[in-house]
């Protein structure tokens, strides 16, 4: 099984990226949906303070690579993208299940990422500055950051909306090639 990871700040380009990779063919699962909807299980609105006391609370009673371990089942196709790991700690669950994984980073600046979020407007994004850092913080707590500087290729999404695609689209591809070379 080849497994691409991505890791990436809140409005870093990661939704898209699952765009692209499902318009090549890749199966995706995206994390943040484990988490949301563990969260609606619960009966709680969804919102940024509601979905990070749930990914916090259950890291802190089940461990750090919580997220990953209950995604693990999902991941049944040969090649996959799995969206918004949040962690080095997730990463290391990936890479103990599957030898063949590529975690691909990606970064944008906070104000490229806030404008982002700003226009997405789903009901767990930050609507304002001091939210949005406070969200920033809390997932930098769960490791993201050394998760982002372990990666194995960054993508910068800083330039516009087609530059991006045509780069996610190009190193998705020479991802999928290399594993098909080592095959």
């Amino acid at each position: 099984m080849k497994l691409i990871v991505t890791v990436g700040m809140p409005g870093s380009g990661k939704d898209e990226l699952v765009e692209i990779a499902q318009s090549i063919g890749l199966a995706t699962l995206k994390m943040g949906d484990l988490v949301r909807d563990e969260t609606k299980r619960r009966g709680l609105p969804l919102n940024n303070a509601n979905v990070g006391r749930v990914a916090s609370e259950e890291r802190d009673k089940h461990g750090a690579g919580i997220w990953a371990q209950r995604a693990l089942p999902k991941l049944t196709e040969t090649k996959m993208l799995v969206d918004g790991c949040r962690s080095d700690s997730e990463v290391t669950v990936f890479r103990h299940h599957f030898g063949d994984l590529y975690v691909l980073g990606i970064f944008a600046s906070p104000e490229s990422r806030f404008e982002r979020l700003r226009k997405r407007g789903r009901g767990d994004d930050s609507s304002d500055m001091q939210e949005f850092y406070d969200r920033d913080r809390r997932e930098l707590k769960w490791g993201i950051g050394n998760a982002l500087a372990a990666a194995d290729g960054m993508i910068v999404n800083d330039g516009t909306l087609e530059a991006f695609r045509q780069e996610a689209r190009d190193r998705l591809k020479a991802i999928l090639a290399r594993a098909d070379d080592d095959d």
